[in-house]
């Protein structure tokens, strides 16, 4: 097996225009070559796709029944030095990402574990097939033997817990954000638009103006693993990729269109290779004790921040995605429910059928999932364990509503919900959704139909949003917008009229009159939240002399104007 190996790397060799590329087809015959004849005979080996400015490993092996079994990074027969390899930034990345990994200049191999060096062989000496032409002698043939039956051997633990999954989830999330990146990039490049800049688009146009690609694809990668642990809480018999699409529930349309694609649709392989790792880890992991962990608490909370902690705390800090702590959603929760009672005259609080709950700025439903829970609480308690049947599909599902612009978070709040629900004895239908929407609560325009499935699966949510916004009456509005004093909800935007021209003179030249015309006029138009906001800048329609204003701008601020507008009350 080695001499036949050592054989094809000289025959490389001797080609005058041999990269590193030129020697892969060897080394994956040796790694197929060493698993038929080591009882592994359904093992996969798979060239990955090649280098990007992102990066990922060369190989991918699999044992042949869709389980990963690890990866191998080579570099170039030159490269004998490969301790410096490893203080590189690549490979700090994949040793800190990928549990199995080997390291190999296709004569020294190095196995790492959990990013430690546990092995290593050299089975050959380079300079016998740069210097001297011929095949070099079989060096360390045991060592590398048992090197190889270390990483054939590895499989995922199915061990974890909340956090450590999270963390292992966070890991590559990070790999497929950059992926993303790339392939946003290529797209443009080559001008060849397709559904993963196609989905940047509409989101770009339609829900975040701001949104940069950077922005896209962190947004996309969260969304695409916390669409995976979704559907794996679904999963009975095995996971994949490919069987997410149909554990996704179905009227959460813009969650299935995503995975219709990522599941069914021809995904870039820059994307497929790291969605796939981030599936397999999924696949081993008992999900399902997971969740139970925290019984009584909050399990996809205590699970969604050590995920953001490891993914980018940075970016959380920017954009004020902090979760209130449940003693303080619990709190808050508690008061309205008994101001429910004692002030509005509501006998059974958030429980009562009249009472229609919205969170404007949702994240991950915390609030609405305690509200939930209190209505079911105090129902049972009134009216016993049997009567909450009813309360939930004729009160819950139909009043309590909820608003998030960041699909991630949209996601695992549903998923939150689903499981909280199930938990109280009503496990989703088909049929059945939480009211919780994918929209800018602060922009009352609705998105115009399409066919296009992202854009239409937008539209739709933008239009059941919009009749919550305009036509249902709320009594009870919570929550925790975002701090943000940049706001990302513009108050004022500037809009050319191509009607208004100013002349600046006239002169006549010969029989024509001769007109000058300066630039269009601009026009700053008021937005609907920046109407609003308008508001607090006076009193009985006198200004107040307000001489620091932007703090009115804060998007908290504008989620309270937001909750006060004067057709909120009910009808």
């Amino acid at each position: 097996m080695l001499d036949d190996y050592l054989k094809g790397l000289l025959k490389t060799a001797k080609q005058a225009d041999a990269t590193e590329p030129s020697y892969y087809p060897a080394l994956k015959g040796l790694l197929e070559a060493y698993a038929k004849e080591s009882g592994y005979p359904k093992a996969q080996v798979t060239s990955q796709p090649k280098k990007t400015e992102a990066g990922n490993p060369d190989f991918r092996v699999w044992d042949g029944k869709q389980h990963i079994v690890g990866y191998v990074e080579a570099k170039a027969p030159t490269q004998e030095n490969l301790e410096v390899i490893e203080t590189s930034d690549q490979l700090k990345r994949y040793l800190h990402t990928f549990p199995n990994l080997i390291l190999t200049n296709f004569f020294q191999f190095r196995l790492y574990r959990d990013g430690k060096l546990i092995d290593s062989a050299q089975i050959a000496r380079p300079f016998t097939v740069y210097k001297l032409k011929s095949v070099p002698q079989v060096e360390k043939e045991k060592e590398f033997l048992n090197l190889m039956e270390k990483f054939f051997a590895f499989s995922l633990p199915k061990t974890y817990s909340a956090k450590s999954l999270a963390v292992e989830l966070a890991k590559r999330t990070r790999f497929l954000k950059e992926q993303i990146v790339e392939e946003l990039q290529r797209e443009e490049s080559e001008k060849k638009p397709s559904f993963t800049s196609g989905f940047y688009e509409a989101f770009q146009k339609y829900l975040i103006g701001s949104l940069t690609k950077d922005d896209f694809a962190d947004l996309y990668a969260q969304t695409i693993t916390y669409g995976l642990f979704a559907a794996r809480t679904r999963a009975k018999n095995g996971f994949n990729r490919k069987l997410a699409y149909d554990l996704i529930p179905h009227t959460i349309g813009i969650l299935r269109e995503v995975f219709h694609f990522i599941s069914l649709g021809d995904l870039p392989p820059q994307m497929e290779w790291i969605v796939d790792d981030i599936a397999e880890v999924l696949s081993v992991a008992d999900v399902e004790s997971i969740l139970k962990e925290r019984k009584g608490r909050d399990p996809i909370v205590h699970f969604y921040e050590p995920f953001l902690a490891e993914y980018d705390p940075k970016e959380r800090e920017r954009r004020g995605v902090y979760y209130t702590p449940e003693p303080v959603v619990s709190y808050i929760v508690r008061s309205l429910h008994r101001i429910l009672k004692d002030v509005f005259g509501k006998a059974d609080g958030f429980a009562s059928t009249s009472v229609r709950v919205l969170d404007p700025a949702a994240g991950t439903c915390t609030f609405p999932a305690e509200a939930a829970h209190q209505a079911v609480a105090e129902f049972t308690e009134k009216y016993g364990a049997g009567a909450k049947a009813s309360l939930i599909p004729d009160h819950i599902l139909k009043n309590f509503y909820a608003f998030e612009l960041m699909m991630a978070p949209y996601a695992v709040g549903h998923l939150k919900i689903g499981y909280l629900l199930e938990e109280l004895g009503h496990p989703l239908e088909k049929d059945e959704r939480f009211q919780l929407y994918l929209t800018n609560t602060l922009d009352m325009e609705e998105l115009e139909e399409t066919k296009f499935p992202i854009m239409s699966s937008l539209a739709e949510e933008s239009h059941l949003a919009g009749k919550v916004k305009k036509e249902t009456p709320i009594l009870v509005i919570l929550g925790n917008p975002p701090y943000s004093g940049h706001s990302m909800n513009r108050s004022e935007i500037h809009l050319e009229n191509p009607e208004i021209v100013e002349v600046k003179h006239t002169r006549l030249k010969g029989k024509e009159l001769i007109h000058s015309l300066s630039k269009k006029e601009i026009w700053v138009k008021k937005t609907f939240i920046g109407n609003l906001i308008e508001d607090y800048k006076q009193v009985d329609g006198k200004p107040l002399g307000e001489k620091n204003p932007k703090w009115l701008q804060d998007d908290y601020v504008k989620f309270i104007r937001f909750a006060q507008m004067e057709d909120r009350a009910v009808r």
